[in-house]
């Protein structure tokens, strides 16, 4: 099973330092980081920032390891991190996504 994992940090130079660690260390097999625009409520009050999301390829069975990874080295006091379950695709890149995000990374 492939899951795609979603976190947002707040700069550029954090996310593509959390993504990278993630590919280096083989949690994850690619990353995507994008500019987005939050709106939320924190602590009773209303936010509006710009953030940067991290979408993580990743198989099911690396998500604990994914998961602490992006906990330890954000900065973030609660960071999101939502996993969903890929219902399908391209078998070959699945199959991709599996083989390269085993833990078996530098």
């Amino acid at each position: 099973m492939i899951v795609l994992v979603e976190t947002t940090a707040s700069s550029r130079d954090e996310a593509e330092r959390i993504a990278r660690l993630c590919v280096e260390r083989g949690l994850a097999a690619c990353a995507n980081i994008d500019e987005v625009r939050s709106i939320y409520r924190w602590q009773g009050e209303m936010q509006e920032e710009t953030e940067f999301r991290i979408l993580l390829k990743t198989a099911r069975e690396s998500l604990d390891a994914l998961s602490a990874l992006i906990r330890t080295n954000h900065s973030y006091e609660e960071p999101a991190i939502l996993a969903l379950e890929v219902c399908g695709g391209s078998p070959s890149f699945l199959a991709w996504v599996k083989e390269n995000s085993r833990g078996e990374g530098g």
